[in-house]
């Protein structure tokens, strides 16, 4: 936090860091006041307790602004939590599947894996291999397409299904808000693989 706040100050130049000669100057109230130099920027800030803050360093003349940069930064920390506190990151949820899984375990972790989807967290679904499970990946991929296949209104893949160890994984990504509803021509598809399964 505080090498943020070095790094900040050093960016962002106040009153006598300011290097220019001459400035385009805004008011408190945000009125223009034209290009002054430097100098008088500087005193027209002391006279009226208020600090000179370079808001467009790279412009020409460089525009500065008059205000209290202690109450601005407070101000723009606030902001940041607010913003912070109202966003949702992601987080990886996992929902691990046995290969000899009934039906309504099934059901109840598919209906978990949807809850996070729609939440918007990523979920990882993972089928356990135990002893010579493991020479038949091929139950592990159907169970992981079938798993998709319910998921696909909420959620996309991805990572498509790999082994890692003795689990194969698959991670699914919530669908955007808009793409809730899945496009007409995949209907049919739904409709045949069901059939085939």
């Amino acid at each position: 936090m505080e090498d943020r706040r070095i790094a900040e100050r050093e960016t962002v130049r106040v009153n006598e860091r300011i290097r220019a000669r001459e400035v385009l100057l805004i008011g408190e109230n945000g009125e223009r006041l034209g290009v002054v130099p430097i100098a008088e920027a500087l005193t027209m800030a002391r006279e009226r307790e208020l600090d000179l803050v370079e808001v467009a360093p790279n412009a020409a003349p460089p525009v500065c602004r008059l205000l209290d940069y202690g109450k601005f930064k407070y101000e723009q920390a606030k902001k940041e939590r607010t913003a912070s506190k109202h966003q949702h990151h992601g987080d990886l949820r996992e929902v691990r599947f046995k290969v000899k899984i009934g039906e309504h375990d099934m059901d109840l972790k598919v209906r978990r894996a949807e809850r996070f989807l729609r939440e918007g967290d990523k979920v990882k679904v993972s089928v356990m291999f135990r002893g010579r499970e493991i020479l038949h990946p091929e139950i592990g991929q159907g169970l992981l397409k079938r798993v998709q296949e319910q998921l696909q209104e909420v959620g996309t893949v991805e990572k498509p299904p790999t082994m890692e160890g003795r689990f194969m994984n698959m991670i699914l990504g919530p669908v955007a808000a808009s793409r809730q509803r899945p496009p007409k021509e995949a209907a049919p598809e739904t409709v045949e693989a069901a059939s085939e399964g």
